[in-house]
């Protein structure tokens, strides 16, 4: 692995040599390697040069060739090893010297995964790429929990947001169209909303949404040491707190979610508390 705090010094050989290379935006899926698309392993299977972020499984990158150049790139809370805009500058550089890369992202690039910026600024300069998507984190979770997304009987839509914006250093300030979020027989997910779980709660019930209705928070969706668990709206947070709940953990809200009592024990990846 290459860290972005050493040189960038890469031992590997690349097919990509003169001219400008290309890059692949690749989705690793929620994290259990055998929810990779048959195109996704291939391309690590293949791979020179792989820049992956924090929430690509170790199970995953051990897909990619031990003589294959790595570069991790990843964000966790307070912590970024390279800013966003830093990332796209460094795939351009590597692009423009020449080199095939691949892009690894958790879930699908496209999906809450800043793919479609990196896009832009790949057509920006003039780099080819492609795009591999993934399994969401969303998918994964729903399937592994036992809370179908939809269901003809609960749920009509299916709303996906994220809890944490861009620019929003206090969590207090979350500023989502809450009154969208609210609307019954609806689904919504929330990524990257444990930090302001509280507020999640309290603004979509101040906009009309039953404190009752049926809510879980999914840690380590597909992974070993899962936990789907289980409240209210009102309640989730304060459960997430006892539990003491981190992130990566999605958020599920309406009354699909009650249907995990009936279908959680059949969703094998299902570990932890209710």
């Amino acid at each position: 692995m290459t860290l972005l705090s050493e040189p960038l010094q890469f031992s590997s050989d690349d097919t990509a040599t003169g001219g400008v290379g290309h890059v692949t935006l690749v989705g690793a899926g929620p994290g259990d390697p055998d929810l990779l698309t048959v195109k996704a392993a291939n391309a690590l299977r293949n791979a020179t040069l792989v820049l992956y972020d924090n929430l690509v499984s170790k199970a995953v990158l051990e897909l990619v060739p031990a003589s294959a150049d790595r570069v991790y790139v990843g964000k966790v809370s307070g912590h970024h090893s390279l800013s966003q805009t830093g990332i796209i500058e460094l795939m351009v550089r590597l692009a423009k010297g020449g080199r095939r890369l691949l892009r690894l992202k958790g879930g699908d690039p496209y999906v809450f995964g800043r793919g479609g910026e990196e896009a832009q600024g790949l057509v920006a300069a003039g780099i080819p790429f492609d795009v591999i998507p993934g399994i969401s984190a969303a998918q994964g979770a729903a399937a592994a929990s036992g809370i179908p997304l939809t269901h003809r009987d609960y749920a009509e839509a299916l709303v996906l947001a994220t809890g944490h914006l861009r620019g929003e250093a206090d969590a207090r300030t979350v500023d989502l169209d809450w009154a969208q979020l609210a609307r019954p027989r609806q689904t919504v997910v929330i990524y990257m909303g444990v930090a302001t779980l509280p507020v999640i709660s309290a603004q979509l019930q101040a906009h009309g949404l039953s404190g009752d209705t049926p809510a879980a928070i999914i840690e380590r969706a597909t992974l070993p040491g899962q936990r789907t668990i289980v409240g209210t709206l009102a309640t989730l947070p304060e459960i997430a707190r006892t539990h003491d709940v981190r992130a990566p953990a999605l958020i599920m809200i309406g009354t699909v979610v009650s249907l995990h009592a009936e279908l959680g024990e059949h969703a094998s990846a299902v570990i932890g508390c209710r």
